[in-house]
């Protein structure tokens, strides 16, 4: 069994919220120019994005993926894509604390649209973790039986950069200490924190140990190895599953976009380092897709 916990659903209120600061688009037909800009395929409705998904899930024998709407606001993309397909998509939606609506947001992607992890990025958003407003978020959660990313570490968004857009994100507010601090308080609530960190690995591991309910997510190419001299993905995974154990790794990739589709490399790579380490079969079908389907179980 193979599932995916971390892969982003670029829809097209996604590319048109994304793209309101660049002059001289068009209203109308906004997400397809940003496309072509950006040299993707026209994401269309989410009904098209979501089967071209679960095209390239079976096309990769992935059972199931989390998408993520991965602009507050956009939760009702991922929600069609959730209702088409419930037993291929596990809702995740981005949530700024700080946003005026945001009880509101909170509580309908949570309820009606059946949105099962809130995604924090404090760093690009600007806010500490120790914010009564991220308490709020972390009890919804709990009283939705829901999830909490943390995005913690170094933070680049590709699109963003690629479409010449400002990203002045706080990199100090993304700490796993942090998150450890807010996690032991909601000990049924699972919290997962991607990319080992993202640069802050021996913090993230800390933060693990200490809390029994953060996981931490393999995705994307981990290029943040580049920040320790020396350190491989292989020595990662090591002291993770050292330090953490088999049974809170998640594996993921940080797909998004088409035509480049899912990203094979990413699941190769660590399918190697796994191999390499003599990871039993029980721990790899855990890390692979165990882990996912007890945090997220099929409705």
């Amino acid at each position: 069994m193979l599932n995916d916990v971390h892969c982003h659903f670029f829809s097209s209120p996604f590319l048109e919220m994304l793209s309101q600061a660049l002059p001289g688009l068009p209203q109308s037909g906004r997400a397809a120019i940003v496309a072509a800009r950006l040299g993707w395929s026209d994401p269309g409705s989410p009904e098209a994005l979501s089967q071209a998904w679960v095209n390239e899930l079976d096309r990769h024998k992935v059972a199931r993926a989390a998408l993520i709407a991965s602009i507050p606001g956009d939760e009702d993309s991922v929600a069609e894509a959730v209702r088409l397909h419930p037993d291929r998509f596990v809702g995740f939606f981005m949530c700024n604390p700080t946003a005026p609506d945001t009880a509101e947001r909170l509580e309908r992607a949570l309820g009606e649209l059946r949105m099962r992890c809130v995604c924090l990025f404090p760093a690009m958003h600007r806010y500490r973790l120790d914010d009564e407003r991220v308490t709020k978020v972390f009890e919804a959660a709990s009283a939705h039986g829901a999830a909490v990313f943390v995005h913690c570490g170094v933070l680049t968004v590709g699109v963003r950069t690629k479409l010449g857009l400002p990203s002045r994100f706080d990199l100090r507010l993304g700490d796993p200490l942090a998150v450890a601090t807010i996690a032991s308080g909601f000990p049924q609530v699972p919290v997962i924190i991607p990319h080992f960190g993202a640069g802050l690995f021996r913090e993230a591991l800390m933060a693990a140990d200490q809390c029994s309910n953060i996981h931490l997510d393999t995705s994307s190419s981990n290029s943040w190895i580049k920040y320790h001299p020396g350190l491989t993905l292989e020595a990662v995974y090591r002291q993770a599953l050292a330090v953490v154990g088999p049974q809170r790794l998640i594996f993921g990739t940080d797909s998004s976009f088409f035509p480049r589709g899912w990203q094979t490399a990413v699941h190769d790579a660590q399918l190697k380092v796994m191999t390499a380490l003599n990871v039993s079969e029980e721990d790899r079908a855990l890390i692979l897709g165990g882990n996912f389907d007890r945090i997220f179980p099929s409705s």
